[in-house]
């Protein structure tokens, strides 16, 4: 897949019908399974075909903050400040240098966050106040949540269109994606009955390790066609990328991990077509 042919299907689904932003909540109550990589490299891919995006960053770590090159001068307002109702996500969107893509970045305030929110009764619902309406000039909004189903996961659940989960291709990872999925159920059932699951992306990939293609099937022949084609590969390239400030696609374009994540952004309009249609 061409990034010509993905901006063909970008395209696409702009001409489906009118303009709505779609939200989707990258999301996994484990941590180290790529799930801040995808998002920003999603991001990018989609940034790329004329897409307007905009990365929440709601994880403490703020590691999509860096890894989109936004310094700490830059995190001044923060989504901790929308949280609490300090500041309106305007103000706190910050443009990355890539064209199309912005940012809400993290700060440090946000590792304390679930414990000021107990205090407030619209616990549940503050993230969705504070974003709905204001995010209408995006055409996608990914939300990169913590290694947790605490306050700030569910705020980003009960707020979102749908769920991208990336699953690492490890045995233990397996564990957790069923409770993943209950909470899914749950908030669905309570809260957001617009609530779906986007897709499973499976992440770290390694087809000489037999355990990485024993997960893809058992994860294939449980969630089926829920699970994308595109496996991200375990890549020193991607690891490398972070550093730099730089999404791997804008690091070094020609990458196994960056060619995966083009063919995963493929996948995500192709779905976002036929929910469009």
């Amino acid at each position: 897949m061409t990034p010509d042919s993905l901006s063909e299907m970008g395209d696409a689904i702009a001409a489906t019908g009118p303009h709505r932003p779609r939200i989707i909540a990258v999301a996994n109550q484990k941590g180290g399974v790529g799930k801040t990589t995808t998002t920003i490299n999603l991001a990018t891919a989609l940034a790329a075909v004329r897409k307007t995006v905009l990365v929440i960053d709601l994880d403490p770590q703020g590691n999509a903050s860096t890894g989109l090159g936004i310094p700490a001068n830059r995190r001044t307002v923060n989504t901790y400040h929308v949280l609490v109702g300090d500041s309106d996500i305007e103000q706190a969107t910050v443009e990355t240098t890539i064209p199309g893509l912005s940012i809400v970045p993290s700060g440090l305030d946000l590792a304390g966050v679930e414990i000021e929110l107990v205090d407030f009764e619209d616990r549940l619902h503050r993230f969705k106040k504070a974003i709905v309406d204001k995010v209408d000039h995006f055409d996608y909004v990914l939300i990169d949540c913590p290694p947790a189903l605490g306050l700030l996961t569910v705020n980003a659940l009960i707020a979102s269109h749908a769920v991208l989960v990336p699953l690492q291709c490890e045995f233990f990872a397996l564990e957790g994606i069923s409770q993943l999925v209950r909470t899914i159920e749950r908030i669905k059932t309570a809260h957001n009955p617009t609530l779906d699951l986007q897709g499973i992306v499976l992440t770290m990939y390694d087809q000489r390790n037999n355990l990485s293609n024993a997960v893809a099937t058992d994860v294939r022949e449980y969630f089926g066609d829920v699970v994308y084609q595109t496996m991200i590969p375990r890549n020193v390239r991607i690891s490398e990328a972070p550093s730099y400030g730089k999404p791997v696609l804008l690091y070094d374009t020609a990458c196994a991990g960056s060619q995966a994540y083009i063919h995963l952004a493929s996948e995500v309009l192709k779905r976002e077509t036929r929910i469009a249609a």
